[in-house]
């Protein structure tokens, strides 16, 4: 685990040997601890090899702000100025004359000073921000499963992974259970990447046929799995090919504006400086003609725009603070005054984003308390990424005093969510030695897995009727305002020892639980200021139709269409550019078909 020279990005030199060693083989060979490495052994290696984060992440000194500020496109064309009047007024006169030096000077450290200390001092704040809402991940350390800052991450640690984690380092797995995770970040490629503990592949030519090692930058899909760290910070993959990336961040219409009027002034000014001298050559000495001609060049150039343009948009930065935003860059202030369209999620956006549970109730629609005990023993014994809905669950359900209920349980296995199924399976088992398969989940998804259903532990045939009712009731709470997920369960699985997505198939239907997540108070008063300004809103959210339809009309926003993400997918980009013309909401949409409307909103500026 040594690392190697940082040039080098070849990704099957780096991982090929590691990719195809056998689980025990690799634990042997790089001598790993299963049970995690120390405290006072991890703080060696921070101590040694740094914290695991890019150098091109950590935070930027201060003369590093000063210099951006100094030499700015304005305040580059006052410094040249300033080598010109130092010949023109300084050296070539018998009386030297300081008077334009000084002022020119004075306004570029006006403009330098304003913009430096706006942008430093957000900068900063913004750093102890980051510090506050770090991301973590679950590390083995002394024997216990400790939630860590990703940063804190070092080689040879342990770290548990499952849906929506993000891969924290380079990681060799060793073990895993239905592990896929996306590493479009890495490779440009949509479809999630199946992670397994033992290669499967013989001949590794690219980054997807390593199957056994998971990349820092990539995330989850589905699944869980353990890994140990290989690589941290700079020594990873993401680390290395980070130093070959020499294009920063794409610049803005500001940015490009500021330059261009500097570009255009600098041609005036080459153009200018020797006409005027040549026109007055003939009639004056020529220190006098060119002393003339740079006094002309100056006229034409805007001395005190810097200043302006710094100071207003401090002023719009200090605004903003005081409204809890911090601005790290100056020119952000004129995109936000330059915005036309917004495009907003739903959840945690428009509304408050702390799901409450509201409802437990059976397929007739009717309260029921094993629907919420069901509930409650998939939720606790997940070991997943847990979302809002388990925590309300298990909220609900420990004000019912069910962790009394669950200490009867064990867990035998888990089927682990992923964004395909939408549901997830454990399977547990009492203290008389039953066993039970339960899966919570999106109602058309649980529906689809199930044969029975079951009324107060009376089991029979799903009929086509009972699912109309089903779905009707469904559709009541959604238009309620109520998120809606699917309880259903599976007894006859003794037989069975190995559990995977396979058994989960002639299911009884046990009920709904109902989640009500409000709109945030300030959310209809926003959007109606946003209006009143002339910026229209759109809402792009992967919530279904009747919840997005009550969210929206509760915000004052307009939602007698809405299009679904299923009939984007059959359109050209033309055509979704029309309808983007005539909707404000955009539902069940995925993360790709986000994207794509927001570059097409982009491109049809």
């Amino acid at each position: 685990m040594n690392s190697e020279n940082k040039n080098d990005v070849n990704i099957v030199d780096l991982y090929s040997k590691t990719n195809s060693l056998s689980i025990q083989d690799f634990i042997n060979e790089y001598s790993i601890n299963e049970s995690g490495l120390s405290s006072e052994t991890a703080l060696e290696k921070i101590h040694k090899d740094g914290f695991n984060e890019l150098k091109q992440a950590s935070p930027k000194k201060w003369y590093h702000y000063f210099f951006n500020s100094l030499f700015s496109p304005f305040n580059s064309i006052l410094l040249g100025i300033i080598f010109i009047l130092l010949y023109t007024d300084v050296i070539l006169p018998e009386t030297p004359s300081y008077a334009n030096i000084i002022v020119i000077t004075i306004l570029i450290i006006a403009s330098t000073l304003l913009d430096f200390f706006e942008e430093f001092r957000s900068n900063k704040a913004a750093e102890k921000l980051k510090q506050l809402v770090a991301t973590t991940c679950n590390v083995l350390r002394d024997g216990k499963e400790l939630l860590l800052p990703i940063r804190e991450v070092v080689v040879g640690d342990i770290v548990s992974l499952s849906a929506g984690s993000m891969i924290p380092a380079d990681l060799r797995i060793i073990s895993s259970k239905d592990l896929y995770v996306g590493q479009s970040a890495l490779t440009g490629e949509s479809d999630s990447v199946k992670k397994v503990s033992n290669s499967e592949n013989l001949n590794i030519n690219n980054i997807s046929d390593l199957d056994t090692i998971c990349f820092m930058g990539t995330n989850v899909i589905s699944g869980s799995a353990k890994g140990v760290v290989i690589k941290t910070g700079d020594d990873t993959y993401f680390g290395k090919i980070a130093h070959t990336i020499t294009t920063g961040k794409p610049k803005t219409a500001f940015q490009k504006d500021i330059e261009a009027i500097s570009k255009l002034l600098i041609r005036f000014m080459v153009i200018m400086i020797p006409v005027v001298f040549l026109l007055n050559v003939w009639k004056h000495d020529i220190v006098t003609a060119f002393t003339f001609a740079v006094a002309i060049a100056i006229t034409i150039t805007p001395l005190l725009l810097p200043v302006i343009l710094s100071s207003c948009m401090s002023k719009g930065a200090v605004r903003m603070s005081k409204k809890k935003t911090i601005v790290k860059k100056l020119d952000s202030i004129q995109n936000f005054g330059a915005m036309n369209i917004l495009c907003t999620d739903k959840t945690g956006t428009l509304t408050e984003d702390n799901i409450v549970l509201e409802k437990y109730l059976d397929i007739y629609g009717n309260e029921d308390y094993r629907v919420l005990k069901h509930s409650f023993l998939n939720a606790i014994f997940q070991t997943g990424l847990k979302g809002n809905i388990d925590e309300a669950i298990i909220k609900r359900g420990l004000e019912h005093h069910l962790d009394e209920v669950s200490s009867k349980y064990h867990k035998i296995d888990e089927i682990p969510f992923d964004f395909s199924r939408r549901r997830l399976s454990v399977v547990v088992e009492d203290d008389r030695g039953k066993k039970q398969l339960i899966t919570k989940g999106a109602v058309e998804e649980i529906l689809s897995i199930c044969t029975m259903a079951d009324d107060n532990g009376k089991v029979f045939a799903l009929t086509k009727e009972i699912v109309s009712n089903i779905k009707n009731i469904s559709k009541k709470m959604n238009e309620d305002g109520l998120r809606v997920v699917a309880v259903c369960q599976k007894n006859d699985i003794s037989d069975i020892s190995n559990f995977s997505v396979n058994d989960e198939k002639n299911m009884i239907l046990l009920g709904f639980i109902g989640f009500l997540d409000p709109p945030k108070e300030s959310a209809k008063i926003s959007i109606e200021r946003l209006n009143e300004s002339g910026i229209r809103v759109i809402v792009l959210t992967g919530d279904n139709l009747e919840i997005t339809k009550s969210v929206c009309n509760r915000v004052n926003i307009n939602s007698d269409k809405i299009i679904l993400g299923s009939q984007l997918d059959k359109l050209s980009d033309t055509s979704i550019l029309r309808l983007l013309k005539k909707y404000n909401i955009f539902a069940k949409l995925s993360p790709i078909q986000k994207a794509r409307i927001v570059r097409l909103l982009k491109e049809s500026r």
